[in-house]
């Protein structure tokens, strides 16, 4: 299977390599992110493309599967707050879309299976919806 090239800022790429061994995440995922941040376009962060999902974007994904919608910011830990729709960038569905853009597919191992979602829409968050 052929690896799609994600893109990533400098700074979401340093993160993910730092983070990436001590993640608790299935071997089928960890050995995918591995393989996607080795193979990343990476760009200075100012000049990442707006419709890219990294942290502090608000996404909107689609099941493939069932038709489902969702939509969630991605932040830092301690910021996450799922009242508000605001998920953890080490969530697995963060980790999932992290670097793909808008119409992509992604097949990612969740907790009851591999799934296949469908980036609709990508926006970066304003200060004040941080």
């Amino acid at each position: 299977m052929e690896t799609k090239s994600i893109l990533l800022s400098k700074s979401d790429y340093k993160f993910l390599n730092e983070h990436l061994e001590k993640a608790i995440m299935s071997n089928y995922n960890k050995s995918r992110l591995k393989e996607e941040v080795k193979n990343a376009q990476v760009f200075e962060d100012s000049e990442l493309p707006e419709n890219v999902v990294s942290l502090y974007t608000e996404t909107k994904i689609e099941s493939t599967g069932d038709g489902q919608m969702f939509t969630f910011k991605l932040v830092h830990p301690k910021d996450a707050d799922i009242k508000q729709q605001k998920v953890s960038i080490f969530a697995p569905i963060s980790i999932a879309l992290w670097g793909y853009q808008t119409g992509d597919l992604i097949n990612w191992e969740m907790p009851d299976g591999i799934k296949e979602f469908k980036i609709i829409s990508v926006r970066k968050l304003t200060e004040h919806e941080l």
